[in-house]
């Protein structure tokens, strides 16, 4: 927050304050809308803020209602698992687009008859900047993969939070890398002994040099 005005009012719960901080998270949510919505992600189309409300398309059932909730629908172990990849790919357009959405649930999501569209946006967080953001997005994975699991128990013992969040650390995750849910988990215990052995030995031979200088400073 660059203005401090805005900052100290945001702190103090203000009026202004929290007129401040809907018009911040308003913003968030248009924005990660609009980046997400050209990665290939299916979310609500954005129609604009109106007197503090963001509008944004209706998604609608075959009838015209209103879109249920994930958590409200039932499916075979076959259309969980295609919904379930389609959600993987998802995310990890969604990292490639930089953000992580943070709050993915089955209660954020609406499926409508071409499948799932995310929803609820204001706390996405920039991937790079977030330190949390590796946790967030397993989590994220983990609450898809435990709602599909219910119909395709499989799912649960997939590994595509690790697979995703190593392909983007080594520079390789883009839009058309095919998921696989494998991931080999190193389960090795770290040695330390080892590591601190290398580092003290680093350090007697950097006071070696430095003694070295100071004799031949000594000398002169």
């Amino acid at each position: 927050m660059r203005n401090t005005r805005r900052a100290r009012a945001i702190e103090k719960g203000s009026k202004f304050g929290r007129k401040q901080q809907e018009d911040t998270w308003q913003n968030a949510e248009v924005d990660a809308l609009y980046r997400l919505a050209r990665a290939g992600v299916r979310v609500p189309e954005p129609y604009g803020c109106f007197d503090g409300v963001l509008l944004m398309e209706l998604i609608t059932d075959e009838n015209g209602d209103v879109a249920p909730r994930l958590n409200e629908v039932s499916m075979s172990a076959e259309q969980a698992r295609e919904d379930h990849a389609l959600m993987m790919h998802y995310v990890m357009c969604m990292l490639c687009a930089g953000l992580v959405h943070g709050d993915l649930s089955e209660f954020n999501v609406l499926v409508d008859e071409n499948g799932p569209v995310i929803i609820d946006l204001p706390q996405a967080v920039d991937a790079a900047a977030n330190n949390n953001a590796r946790s967030m997005l397993e989590r994220d994975v983990k609450n898809m993969s435990d709602y599909y699991g219910l119909f395709a128990p499989e799912l649960r013992n997939s590994h595509y939070a690790e697979e995703i969040w190593a392909l983007y650390e080594e520079g390789l995750l883009h839009p058309d890398v095919k998921l696989t849910g494998q991931f080999e988990v190193d389960t090795h215990s770290a040695d330390v002994d080892s590591v601190m052995q290398e580092i003290k030995a680093a350090l007697a031979d950097e006071e070696s040099r430095k003694q070295r200088l100071r004799d031949a400073e000594a000398g002169d």
